[in-house]
C-alpha cells in the first residue's frame, strides 16, 4: 500500500511539473532558449494546416510577443490611451484588463511596443519603449512600482527604435539593462524596485555603440560563476551575479546600429550574433584568478552566419536559426565547429515567405514566423532541412515580428492590434 501511494504521489508530482512545464512565462518561454518541451504535439503540416480558432482585437500597436500562465495570455501595446500592458483570458476570449503606462505613445522609429511581459505570481514586469520598468500586479494589472531609465539611471538606447528588453526575475531580483554608462544593468529588489546593485562599465571597444541594445539578459554558470549575460550596443558582456561586476566583454560581435538577437549561454560558452554584415561568435569562458575571461573559439562572417532578429535555438551540438540581414533562411549550425550542417533554401519552395524569420521550438519542430506573416514548420534535425508544411494566417500586417508562442496546444500568433488563436 505504502509503494502504491508512493507512486501516486510521484504521478502527482510529475503531472503538476509538467503543467507547470508548458506555461510560458516570459520572453523565449520557460528558460528563455525559445523551447517548449514534453508537450507530446507532433507537429506536421503537410497535409492538414492549423486550423484558425479565433480572433480578437484590441493588443494595440506593437511588436511585442506573448507570455502565457493560468489560463491568460500578456502582451504590449499602444492604445489610444497610452503604451499598456493588456492581459486576455484564453477560454473567454475576452480582455481581462490593460493598463496604460505612458500618457502618450512613445515617439521612435517603427512606433509600439516592443517587451514581452514577464510573469512571476503575483506580478508582471515590463519595460516600456520609452525606458521605464515597471511592476504590476498579474491580477488587475495594478501599478505596484516603477523606475525611470533615463533619470533614475541616466539610461541610453545604442539607437533610436525604443527600449525593447523584457526584464528577467531571478529569486528575489528583477534585472533589466538601462544602458547608462554607470548603470547598464542593474539588479532591483522585485517588490519595492530599490536598487540591489548597477554594474558600471569602462570602453568596451570601438565597435557599436554606447548604451543598451536590443536584446535580453540570460543566465550563466560558466566557469563556476554564476552570471548574467547580455549583448548590449558594445557587444556582449558577462556581469557577476552576486555583486554585479563585469566579469568580460566582447566587442567584435557588436555592430553601429542594433544588436538584437539574445544569446545562447551553454556549460562554458556563449554564442551570439548580430546582423548588419556582422556574423557571429563562439565564446568560452573560464576562470581568470577570483574572475571570469571571455575567449573567441571562432568568429563567422556575414556570409556564412547572421542572425538580424528573431532568436537563435540551440539543440544538443546544433543551432537553428534564420541566416542573412531580414533574410530568415533556415539553418543549421555545428556548435563546436561552427560549419554550417545544411542550409535551407527555403525562397525556392516557398518562395511567398520573406524577411526575417521569428522563431519558437516545440519538440523537435521549429516554427517559423516570417515578417510577411508566413508561417513555416521545420524539421530541428542536423540530418538535413526538411520543411513539414506552411500556412499564411487569418491576418497580416506591416512588419510581423512578434514571436509564436505556444500554450496549452495552441498557436498564438499577435500581429499588431490583433491575436489570432491556431489549433496545433
Amino acid at each position: 500500500m505504502l509503494k502504491v501511494r508512493l507512486l501516486a504521489a510521484l504521478v502527482c508530482v510529475l503531472m503538476i511539473q509538467f503543467a507547470y512545464a508548458k506555461d510560458w512565462p516570459q520572453w523565449r518561454g520557460p528558460n528563455r532558449d525559445g523551447k517548449l518541451v514534453g508537450t507530446g504535439l507532433k507537429l506536421d503540416w503537410t497535409k492538414n494546416q492549423p486550423k484558425h480558432l479565433w480572433t480578437i482585437e484590441g493588443m494595440g500597436r506593437g511588436y511585442a510577443s506573448l507570455s502565457a500562465a493560468d489560463g491568460k495570455l500578456y502582451t504590449t501595446g499602444n492604445l489610444p490611451d497610452g503604451q499598456a500592458v493588456i492581459c486576455v483570458d484564453v477560454n473567454t476570449k475576452e480582455l481581462v484588463w490593460s493598463t496604460p503606462l505612458t500618457n502618450q505613445a512613445p515617439k521612435h522609429g517603427y512606433p509600439g511596443s516592443r517587451c514581452t511581459p514577464t510573469l512571476d505570481g503575483e506580478y508582471c514586469y515590463v519595460v516600456t519603449s520609452d525606458g521605464e520598468i515597471v511592476c504590476l500586479k498579474s491580477s488587475d494589472g495594478e501599478v505596484v512600482w516603477r523606475r525611470d531609465f533615463k533619470k533614475d539611471f541616466n539610461g541610453k538606447m545604442m539607437s533610436g527604435w525604443g527600449f525593447s528588453e523584457s526584464p528577467l526575475v531571478d529569486g528575489d531580483w528583477v534585472l533589466c539593462t538601462p544602458g547608462g554608462q554607470d548603470a547598464i544593468i542593474v539588479a532591483l529588489d522585485k517588490k519595492t524596485g530599490k536598487d540591489v546593485w548597477r554594474t558600471s562599465v569602462p570602453n568596451l571597444g570601438e565597435k557599436g555603440k554606447d548604451g543598451a541594445g536590443y536584446s535580453s539578459i540570460v543566465v550563466s554558470e560558466a566557469a563556476g560563476v554564476k552570471q548574467y549575460v547580455q549583448l548590449v550596443g558594445k557587444g556582449l558582456i558577462g556581469v557577476r551575479a552576486s555583486d554585479g561586476k563585469l566579469l568580460w566583454n566582447y566587442n567584435r560581435v557588436a555592430n553601429g546600429t542594433a544588436n538584437i538577437p539574445t544569446p545562447v549561454p551553454f556549460d562554458d560558452h556563449v554564442f551570439a550574433s548580430t546582423g548588419y554584415g556582422t556574423g557571429a561568435v563562439l565564446v568560452k569562458l573560464s576562470r581568470d584568478g577570483s574572475g571570469v575571461k571571455a575567449t573567441e573559439e571562432y568568429f563567422l562572417d556575414s556570409k556564412t552566419f547572421q542572425n538580424h532578429h528573431g532568436g537563435m535555438i540551440q539543440e544538443g551540438e546544433y543551432l537553428y536559426a534564420g541566416h542573412q540581414h531580414n533574410k530568415g533562411f533556415p539553418i543549421c549550425l555545428h556548435i563546436p565547429t561552427g560549419k554550417v550542417q545544411w542550409l535551407g533554401k527555403i525562397r525556392r519552395e516557398k518562395p511567398e515567405m520573406s524577411g526575417s524569420a521569428a522563431i519558437t521550438y516545440v519538440d523537435g519542430q521549429i516554427i517559423f514566423r516570417y515578417q510577411n506573416g508566413t508561417v513555416a514548420l521545420v524539421q530541428a534535425t542536423p540530418d538535413g532541412f526538411e520543411l513539414n508544411g506552411s500556412f499564411t494566417p487569418d491576418y497580416q500586417d506591416d512588419k510581423t515580428w512578434s514571436h509564436p508562442v505556444v500554450y496549452e496546444g495552441k498557436l498564438y500568433l499577435r500581429e499588431q492590434d490583433k491575436l489570432m488563436c491556431y489549433e496545433l
